[in-house]
C-alpha cells in the first residue's frame, strides 16, 4: 500500500516520503501522481518513518495501565489525539488510524490496545515531572492569569521559562533586510500624517498592548495594507494614513503563528512536547487575541510577560496571527530603529462588511 506526502503536513515526514523518489497513487487519501512510499515493502525510508512514529507512540499508555488517580478527561483515542493535538497529518482521524496501523505494523501486532482503546500520558499525573517539564508546572493558564493580575506581576514561578525556551527555536524566523511592513493611523482629514509621524507612541505615554506594558514603546506592524486597516478597526468614512516601513537589517523574531505547528520530530523530547501542547495553543491564542471594547488592559498581562521575556532572550520581536483579518499577520518590533517609514499614503474608508453569529436571546424575551 502507498501513502503519500499529501497525507501529512509535517515537513520531516514529507521529506522521508519524498526521499523514496517514487511517483504513484495513494491508497489512503487517493491523490494521484504524487510522491508515495510503499509501506508494505522494506526500505530505508520506511524504517526512518517507523522510527519516528515509534518514538511518538512511546509517549502514550493504554488507559487500563494508567494510574488509578489519572484524570478521565485526559484520555482519548490515539487517532483523535493525533488529529486534534499534533500538526502531523492532513486527513481525518479514521484515516490516521489506518495509516498508523499500516506504517507501524509490528507495534500494532504487539500492542493493539494502544491503537484501539483510549490512551493517556502517564506523566500528566506526576507532579514532580510537571514541575520540571511543564510550561505551567502544575497550574492552568487561568491560575497564571490570576497570579500576575492580582498577586505577583513581575516575578512569578508559575511560568517555567526554561521549558518555554526550547520551543522558541522551532518558532525562530529571520526577517530579511529590505522586507516591507505596514502601520495605519486614523487621521482627521485627507492631509493625514507624514512618514515621520507614523512611528510608535513615545516611551512614557504609550498605552498597554499585547506586546508592551503601559509606557513602553513598541512598533506594531502588519504584513499588508488590508491587515493593518482591519487591525485599527477603522469606521466607514474615516481617513487613514498607512505608512510603509522597510527593515534596515536582518532581524530574528519568534513566530507565534507556528506555536501549534511545531513538528514532534524537531528534536524536542516527545513527552515534554506532548504535555505542553495545550499550553502552547493557549499562549498562541492569547498573543493574537484582540481586546473587546469593555475588556480590561489587564487581560494583556500574560502576553506582555511572555513578550518581555522573549526580548530578554535577545529576539527582535514577535509575529502573531491577525484575528481581525485571518489571512494576515502582525509584527511587534521591540526596537523601532530597526525600521524606517519610507512612505505614507492616506486612504478614505468607503464601506465596511460585518460578519457575526447569534449567541443568545435578549433577557426576558
Amino acid at each position: 500500500m502507498n501513502c503519500c506526502i499529501e497525507c501529512f503536513v509535517d515537513p520531516e515526514v514529507k521529506s522521508i516520503i519524498s526521499s523514496s523518489k517514487t511517483i504513484g497513487n495513494c491508497d489512503f487519501c487517493h491523490k494521484q501522481d504524487v510522491p508515495v512510499l510503499d509501506i508494505d515493502m522494506d526500505s530505508i525510508a520506511l524504517t526512518d518513518l517507523v522510527n519516528l512514529f515509534d518514538g511518538l507512540l512511546d509517549v502514550y499508555t493504554e488507559s487500563t495501565n494508567l494510574p488509578d488517580n489519572y484524570p478521565r478527561h485526559k484520555i482519548n483515542m490515539l487517532k483523535n489525539i493525533l488529529h486534534d493535538d499534533w500538526y502531523i497529518f492532513n486527513c481525518d482521524a479514521d484515516t490516521i488510524h489506518r495509516l498508523l496501523v499500516g506504517i507501524c505494523k509490528e507495534r500494532y501486532e504487539s500492542e493493539p490496545n494502544l491503537f484501539n482503546f483510549p490512551v493517556g500520558i502517564v506523566e500528566l499525573s506526576q507532579e514532580d515531572y510537571l514541575n520540571q517539564f511543564s510550561i505551567m508546572r502544575t497550574y492552568d493558564w487561568e491560575d497564571f492569569l490570576a497570579e500576575i493580575k492580582t498577586q505577583n506581576r513581575f516575578h512569578t514561578d508559575m511560568f517555567n521559562t526554561k521549558v518555554m525556551d526550547q520551543f522558541f527555536e522551532p518558532m525562530r524566523k529571520t526577517l530579511k533586510k529590505g522586507s516591507v511592513f505596514y502601520r495605519a493611523r486614523i487621521c482627521t482629514n485627507e492631509k493625514g500624517f507624514s512618514p515621520n509621524e507614523m512611528g510608535p507612541p513615545l516611551a512614557g505615554v504609550a498605552t498597554a498592548g499585547r506586546a508592551n506594558s503601559e509606557g513602553i514603546s513598541r512598533l506594531y506592524l502588519a504584513d499588508s495594507i488590508e491587515t493593518t486597516l482591519h487591525e485599527i478597526r477603522a469606521a466607514a468614512y474615516d481617513y487613514v494614513t498607512v505608512g510603509t516601513f522597510c527593515l534596515h537589517e536582518d532581524i530574528e523574531i519568534v513566530n507565534f503563528t507556528m506555536i501549534d505547528k511545531i513538528s514532534p520530530f524537531f528534536g524536542i523530547d516527545f513527552t515534554q512536547q506532548a504535555i505542553n501542547l495545550k499550553h502552547l495553543r493557549r499562549i498562541g491564542l492569547e498573543i493574537s487575541k484582540p481586546l473587546r471594547r469593555h475588556d480590561s488592559p489587564l487581560d494583556y498581562l500574560p502576553s506582555q510577560y511572555i513578550c518581555d521575556y522573549i526580548k530578554s532572550q535577545g529576539y527582535d520581536g514577535v509575529e502573531y496571527a491577525s484575528t481581525m483579518y485571518p489571512v494576515g499577520f502582525n509584527l511587534a518590533v521591540f526596537n523601532k530603529a530597526k525600521l524606517e517609514c519610507v512612505d505614507a499614503v492616506v486612504y478614505d474608508v468607503q464601506s465596511l462588511s460585518y460578519t457575526y453569529k447569534r449567541l443568545s436571546r435578549p433577557h426576558g424575551s
